[in-house]
């Protein structure tokens, strides 16, 4: 049976959006993310993240830094009764000061690559998939993968959950 799927950006949807953020005690959630990701789970969803992270390729840090602030949101969504499927991200910035992260990609949104990486490695229907984003180039990669795209413009992440699937 394929999936129904869940895409989330990072800054600014599911964490308040402090520039280049991989601390863990920087980590401040958005209202209701935690509980969105529970309500989702709970619905049959399976939750990817999919965010661009140029502050690899700008030096300011590692991938280690960034894997590490991801178990620990991951961890948190699951004490909240959620699951992240994975994590999909993007180093690249062609004018980065990293030289193996200062190339153009296929990955970094508006591109779509995340999405379709996901979309190899899991079978995933595309009619019961969304991303929720909080810029249009977010938007714009869902739409170039063939899914739904929908901004968030603050506020609570669930009751905006809950107006896009019920």
């Amino acid at each position: 049976m394929k999936l129904k799927a869940a895409f989330f950006d990072r800054d600014g949807v599911l964490n308040v959006d402090k520039s280049y953020l991989y601390k863990i005690e920087d980590l401040e959630w958005i209202d209701g993310a935690k509980e969105a990701l529970a309500y989702l789970t709970q619905k049959g969803y399976t939750i990817f993240v999919v965010t661009n992270q140029s502050g690899i390729a700008r030096g300011y840090y590692t991938v280690a830094d960034m894997e590490k602030l991801h178990e620990f949101m991951a961890q948190q969504i699951a004490a909240a009764g959620g699951k992240i499927e994975k994590f999909y991200y993007c180093p690249h910035l062609p004018e980065g000061k990293v030289a193996e992260y200062a190339i153009e990609c296929d990955c970094r949104k508006p591109k779509p690559g995340l999405i379709l990486r996901a979309f190899a490695e899991y079978d995933i229907d595309k009619n019961a998939a969304f991303l929720i984003g909080d810029k249009p180039r977010d938007v714009e990669s869902a739409e170039a993968a063939g899914i739904k795209g929908c901004l968030f413009e603050g506020g609570n992440l669930l009751n905006f959950v809950k107006e896009i699937v019920g």
